[in-house]
C-alpha cells in the first residue's frame, strides 16, 4: 500500500471537483472562507477549472472535464495534496475518464472527501494501491470555528497525528444555510456506541464492550460501494486476496438508502463475495437514522446479514452523513480499540 507524503508548512493544498462543486450556498461563502484561512496559516491553494462549475447533471460539469481535472490535479507538480469540493450525485460517470494507471505512476497524493468521493476513495485503494482518506470535503474547513473532527482531519493531512476518537455529540439537524454559511455543526444528540459479538452466525449487543480489531479498512459510503460489485471496477477480490493476512475491517454509512436498501446493498457486496478474511464492521449512523419499515430497524438491516462471519459489528459510529465524521484512512491497516461509548482509530500505515 502506497502512504502518500503528509502536507509539509507552507505546502500547496490542491482542489477539485470530480461530484459538486462550490458554486452555489451555503458551499461557496464556507469554501472562500477556507481558502482564506490557509492561505492566512501560510499555506499555497491550486484550484481546479471546477471548483465553482454548476453545469453538470449532479456533478459539477461534464463528467469527460471532471475526470481531465482530476487526472491533472493529481499527476501536477503544482500541489501537494488534494481535497475535493464537495459530495454529490453522479461521480459514478466520471470514474471511465479517470486515468488509474496514469495515476498510479506519479507520485501518491493524499486525495479527501466523503459521500459521492467514494468513487475515488474507495477505488484509489483497490485499484492504485494507494490509501485515501475518508472524510470532509473542502467546504466543511470554512466554519468558524472548526470542529474538533475538522481538525483532527487536518492534523492527518499534516501528520501531525495517527489517531481519532470518537466525538461527544452529533448533529441530528444543521443550522448551516445560505444565509448562515459559516455556522460550525449543531451537535446536540450525545452519541451511544452499539456493539455487538457475533458467535455461531448470531449477533448479540452487548453493554460496556471491550474490543480490539487490527486490520486493513476499506470501505465508503454504501450508496456508491453497492454499485461497483460485477463492473470492470470491481477487483476487490484480487484487493482481499493481496492483504488476506492483515485481514478487512469494512466501515461504510450510508446517505439515500433507507432501512430495506441498505440490507440491500449489504446482500448485494456479500454476493460479490467482497467480506472475505473479516476481522470486524465500523458502521456509521445511517442518514435514516431511527427509521423502521417492515419490523426491521437500521440495526437488523446490518446485523442479520453480517452476523455469518462471526465478527464484532460496531455501530452508531461517528462516521459519514449525520456529522461530525472521524476521518478513516480508506486501504490503511488500524488499531480500533472499543472500550464502552468510547471509540479509538490508530492507524498504523503498513
Amino acid at each position: 500500500m502506497r502512504y502518500p507524503e503528509f502536507l509539509k508548512e507552507n505546502g500547496t493544498i490542491g482542489f477539485v471537483a470530480p461530484s459538486f462543486g462550490c458554486a452555489i450556498e451555503p458551499y461557496h461563502t464556507a469554501f472562500h472562507n477556507a481558502l482564506k484561512r490557509w492561505n492566512e496559516m501560510g499555506y499555497g491553494t491550486h484550484l481546479g477549472p471546477n471548483c465553482f462549475a454548476s453545469s453538470g447533471i449532479g456533478i459539477s460539469n461534464d463528467p469527460s472535464l471532471c475526470g481531465a481535472e482530476l487526472n491533472e490535479w493529481y499527476c501536477s507538480e503544482e500541489n501537494d495534496i488534494i481535497i475535493s469540493c464537495g459530495g454529490g450525485e453522479l461521480m459514478c460517470e466520471v470514474v471511465p475518464y479517470m486515468d488509474f494507471a496514469r495515476m498510479k505512476q506519479a507520485k501518491s497524493k493524499w486525495y479527501m472527501g466523503f459521500s459521492d468521493n467514494t468513487n475515488f476513495t474507495f477505488l484509489s485503494a483497490t485499484l492504485m494501491d494507494t490509501a485515501a482518506i475518508y472524510g470532509p470535503c473542502a467546504a466543511a474547513f470554512g466554519m468558524e470555528p472548526w470542529h474538533a473532527s475538522i481538525q483532527d482531519a487536518w492534523d492527518l493531512l499534516c501528520g501531525e497525528t495517527d489517531s481519532v476518537k470518537g466525538y461527544d455529540l452529533w448533529e441530528k439537524e444543521g443550522l448551516k444555510d445560505e444565509e448562515h454559511p459559516l455556522l460550525p455543526y449543531h451537535v446536540t444528540e450525545p452519541r451511544v456506541t452499539r456493539s455487538y459479538i457475533c458467535k455461531e452466525g448470531k449477533a448479540q449487543e452487548v453493554a460496556h464492550a471491550s474490543i480490539e480489531i487490527e486490520g486493513r479498512l476499506i470501505g465508503g459510503c454504501m450508496d456508491i460501494l453497492q454499485m461497483y460489485p460485477g463492473t470492470s471496477f470491481d477487483k476487490v477480490k484480487e484487493f482481499n486476496e493481496k492483504y488476506q493476512k492483515d485481514g478487512f475491517i469494512w466501515f461504510m454509512e450510508s446517505c439515500d438508502l433507507n432501512i430495506m436498501s441498505i440490507r440491500r446493498a449489504i446482500w448485494q457486496m456479500k454476493q460479490a463475495g467482497w467480506f472475505e478474511h473479516m476481522k470486524g464492521f465500523l458502521i456509521g449512523r445511517p442518514l435514516c437514522y431511527g427509521e423502521e419499515a417492515f419490523g426491521i430497524d437500521q440495526y437488523r438491516a446490518v446485523t442479520d446479514l453480517l452476523s455469518e462471519y462471526n465478527v464484532p459489528i460496531i455501530m452508531d459510529l461517528d462516521i459519514g452523513h449525520l456529522a461530525p465524521m472521524m476521518p478513516m484512512i480508506c486501504g490503511s491497516t488500524a488499531k480500533v480499540s472499543i472500550e464502552g461509548n468510547d471509540v479509538t482509530i490508530q492507524y498504523t500505515f503498513q
